[in-house]
């Protein structure tokens, strides 16, 4: 089996670990999306304008998106891969208002297993802490997150992961990044019709098969092997 370089790995494990492999927990409504693609049509031709992020937050989610999911010999940088506009459609939709979630209170500091616990919806969280993020930016480094060297991104992303950032008088940095990593997760390896994954690059990248069930019989055969076969999204099967 192909060597993949040890960044790309430590990635990769992170969203096997968190189950987010082809199957997204957070989708969006898609019926604008399946008008468009007439049979046979491929999820390239969903269309890439955003619906949700201001310019500011434009430039934030893009740069997080190719940090966390650099261009090299095995897949597109991540703004290729759609994994920008995977996000910002999924928080113009129902699950970005806030439509499942409870939020009438009273609100608590809750613990990590009880999940997500805070008054905002997705969409209003981004906002908030995107805008948050690039003001502990400037005060860290002088600069907003996209100007930042490849070296601070790196050590900014890490800080929000260990909720070492202080967003004043707002949501956790370390909720924040959690809810971040997963929707890129959700973007890389969710059915290219979400938007993200384009090309089926996420799971050309981790060979997943695609959305048809029949793929059992082929484990064995592509045991300890890169698989080969044709891979299907929701798109091809249409």
């Amino acid at each position: 089996m192909e060597q993949i370089p040890t960044n790309r790995r430590r990635f990769l494990k992170g969203a096997l670990a968190g189950g987010a492999v082809a199957v997204s927990v957070a989708l969006p409504n898609t019926a604008p999306a399946e008008s468009k693609l007439a049979a046979g049509a491929k999820a390239s031709n969903l269309n890439p304008a955003y619906l949700f992020f201001n310019m500011e937050e434009q430039s934030f989610i893009e740069a997080v998106v190719n940090h966390m999911i650099p261009a090299d010999a095995l897949s597109p940088k991540g703004t290729e891969i759609g994994v920008n506009i995977y996000i910002d459609h999924a928080l113009a939709n129902g699950w970005g208002k806030g439509e499942r979630l409870y939020n009438h209170g009273p609100w608590k500091t809750g613990l990590p297993t009880q999940g997500y616990q805070l008054p905002l919806t997705p969409a209003e969280l981004y906002r908030v802490c995107i805008t948050k993020a690039n003001i502990a930016c400037v005060e860290r480094h002088g600069r907003p997150f996209e100007q930042l060297s490849e070296a601070q991104r790196q050590d900014f992303l890490l800080a929000l992961s260990a909720g070492k950032i202080d967003f004043k008088d707002g949501p956790s940095s370390k909720t924040f990044f959690d809810m971040l990593y997963q929707n890129v997760m959700e973007g890389m390896f969710s059915d290219p019709i979400y938007g993200g994954n384009q090309n089926k690059s996420g799971w050309k990248l981790i060979g997943f098969p695609g959305a048809i069930s029949m793929h059992a019989r082929d484990v064995e055969t592509y045991l300890d092997k890169r698989y080969t076969a044709p891979m299907f999204g929701i798109s091809d099967l249409s």
